[in-house]
């Protein structure tokens, strides 16, 4: 039986193209970029030609963009710079950042004396702003204020915009988790007030184990990885140069087919909601479902009983992947700390339902019918 696979926020197949890109780093091309001779030279052009291309269609300059392995190296990057180099002594975050954040909010704050506050969440899951200024406005510590661009177990998103500038107001500086965002929306960064962003290769078609950090040019900090000078001294490390080539691949592939992609997706995501209305009674949704957010992901609420608790198993035996909230600490059974934070109580199961152009109405309508019967 054929697998239908929704899960596309936790990570998504490699596009042929994208493997096809890379093939020659992995084989004829292997030198190392930081060797002078000519070998080495072709891979150090191959990842500053990358560079150059993701700068350009995030509207950062390429000495802006810098290489890591992936959203959450480079979150831990720009948070302990914020404390150990930019001398911040509050975080402002919130409560349903993914753990990539919060753990690392967390844990700095427990070991190096931070303050630490978290803004409020309305009922509808998007960030309350005015409980953010208030925050800014109570504190007279320099601040980082990390807020993720959007949720990746609602889809909430934020006003990367209008946060920005209400941290520039206070001089705080500003860290948005965008792994959900690069290569699904258009960035401007050179006109957006944010000081740092993240990206991953692996949610738009591109390789796992590939990241980027933007830390905006007016902004000098440390590096995270000591020893070697890759990266421009920022990052030490051989760098992963099939990895490099295979995000920049990616992301021109997302961003040349953006407009047709997205409305295919989000007619998939209406299509889906349509049809859970009309045959699963009881069904209700997480977040701001068709206002401001992500149009690959629905976040779904059964209510509670024996069938609904044992369903993701149940899909998983039907060959249909979903997750049941963030995919990144699956198999822990704690419930997610999202859907708490929103108050949802205990009585609902929630299953994320996230998808990509390669799904089809056809896998909905049998989800759909293997819901029906296991509910």
């Amino acid at each position: 039986m054929e697998r239908i696979y929704f899960d596309n926020a936790a990570t998504t197949s490699l596009d042929p193209e994208v493997l096809e890109a890379m093939m020659p780093y992995f084989t004829e091309k292997f030198g190392n970029p930081s060797s002078i001779y000519s070998y080495g030279r072709e891979s150090r052009m191959a990842i500053e030609q990358a560079r150059k291309s993701i700068a350009k269609i995030l509207g950062a300059k390429p000495s802006e963009i810098f290489f890591t392995s992936g959203g959450t190296e480079s979150s831990n990057t720009a948070l302990h710079a914020a404390i150990f180099d930019l001398g911040c002594k509050h975080i402002i975050s919130s409560p349903i950042e993914h753990h990539a954040t919060l753990h690392t909010v967390s844990y700095l704050a427990k070991t190096e004396g931070i303050t630490l506050s978290y803004v409020n969440i309305l009922p509808n899951g998007h960030i309350d702003l005015a409980h953010l200024q208030n925050l800014l406005e109570s504190n007279s510590d320099k601040t980082i204020v990390s807020i993720m661009h959007a949720n990746n177990e609602i889809g909430n998103m934020i006003d990367l915009q209008k946060v920005g500038e209400i941290c520039k107001k206070y001089n705080a500086y500003f860290h948005s988790d965008t792994v959900q965002t690069v290569g699904h929306f258009s960035f401007n960064l050179k006109d957006t007030p944010v000081d740092f962003i993240t990206g991953a290769g692996h949610k738009f078609h591109g390789p796992k184990g590939i990241g980027i950090l933007y830390i905006n040019e007016n902004i000098k900090i440390n590096p995270f990885l000591h020893g070697g000078a890759q990266e421009r001294n920022m990052r030490a490390g051989t760098e992963n140069l099939y990895g490099i080539v295979g995000f920049a691949k990616a992301l021109e592939m997302a961003t040349e087919q953006h407009e047709k992609d997205s409305t295919y997706i989000n007619g998939l995501r209406s299509y889906m909601h349509e049809q859970l209305i009309a045959h699963i009674p009881e069904v209700s949704f997480n977040g701001d479902t068709f206002g401001d957010s992500l149009y690959t992901l629905l976040s779904v609420n059964f209510p509670k009983n024996e069938k609904s608790e044992m369903m993701l198993f149940n899909l998983d035996i039907h060959h249909i992947c979903a997750s049941g909230g963030s995919a990144c600490s699956s198999g822990a059974q704690q419930g997610s700390h999202v859907i708490n934070a929103l108050n949802k109580g205990v009585d609902i199961a929630t299953i994320r339902f996230s998808f990509c152009k390669h799904n089809t109405k056809a896998e909905i309508d049998q989800v759909i019918a293997t819901l029906k019967e296991l509910l």
